[in-house]
């Protein structure tokens, strides 16, 4: 009778076992099948995705997706599960969500109705205000002190289009140039190949604070765009966004989420041990206090 109970619990236990797996879809079911979660980072999206001094992804966008990959080794109950980490930039970054080579991305991407049409997004971590830095003697305090010069932006950004329709509101001229990441960006307007370079002023703060002279540049102009950033998903994947949701919620509710900010916004951080010093926006409060996934 014994031996029989025992029979009987293995094969309950295997076929429980297979309706899990049967139940998995989407990203979850990729990696359970294949051991592995890939993660894709940015290289110099400082604070949020990039790499110290040991050519380590570290930052504030990082930690919270180290959390996530964590709930997923709890869920699928794999502890020993592999994390790949493949750098991306703004231009590849959603090429290699659609093709399947990333599962989750972690940097400064901004969750627009325009990209919903390709990939997903988890609840908004940080909201941010599309600005320009420029040199500080420039003398470039609005857009229409921009006419006839060039103007950076990074390729694949969304800053690119701001650019585009404030130049067709204001019959402008403007050269558009481009950097291939955020830190060519920068170096354009540092070695004078650009007046301005329009992105996310915490980037632009980022970049400035890292720079060899900060009272150099300025950042200047009204806010463009005021924008959510997401950890981007695949589209249609409820299953695996259920996950990475969750887990941001319990940072948020439990207040973890103002230990993490403080780490990379308000205390001196790697490579160069400089601070940001930018205290949270009203606007990421309010995102914090009530989760949302909504896009611009």
């Amino acid at each position: 009778m014994q031996k029989s109970l025992i029979l009987s619990a293995a094969v309950a236990a295997v076929f429980a076992g297979g309706a899990h797996a049967e139940e998995l879809t989407g990203t979850l079911k990729k990696i359970n099948d294949t051991g592995i979660i890939t993660v894709g980072h940015r290289e110099s999206s400082i604070p949020f995705s990039y790499l110290d001094d040991k050519q380590k992804p570290v930052g504030y966008a990082m930690d919270l997706c180290h959390q996530v990959v964590a709930a997923v080794k709890k869920k699928l109950n794999k502890p020993s599960l592999v994390v790949k980490l493949v750098p991306v930039t703004s231009q590849t970054r959603i090429p290699l969500m659609v093709n399947g080579t990333i599962d989750m991305e972690c940097g400064s991407t901004t969750n627009s109705k325009e990209r919903q049409k390709q990939v997903g997004f988890s609840y908004s971590y940080y909201v941010t205000a599309v600005r320009m830095a420029a040199k500080a003697s420039a003398g470039i305090k609005t857009l229409d002190d921009l006419n006839g010069k060039p103007v950076v932006t990074t390729t694949g950004t969304t800053s690119d289009r701001y650019i585009k329709q404030n130049e067709q509101g204001k019959a402008i001229d403007v050269k558009n140039v481009y950097g291939k990441d955020h830190a060519e960006s920068f170096l354009m307007v540092d070695t004078g190949r650009a007046a301005a370079f329009v992105m996310d002023d915490i980037l632009l703060a980022s970049l400035i604070a890292n720079s060899r002279n900060p009272k150099d540049f300025a950042i200047v102009g009204p806010a463009l765009s005021v924008e959510p950033y997401g950890i981007m998903l695949r589209k249609d994947d409820p299953q695996f966004k259920k996950v990475a949701d969750d887990t941001l919620a319990a940072i948020f509710k439990s207040g973890q989420i103002n230990t993490i900010y403080n780490k990379w916004f308000m205390t001196p951080i790697p490579p160069k041990n400089i601070n940001i010093n930018l205290p949270m926006s009203d606007k990421l409060k309010e995102a914090i206090k009530t989760p949302t996934d909504v896009g611009i």
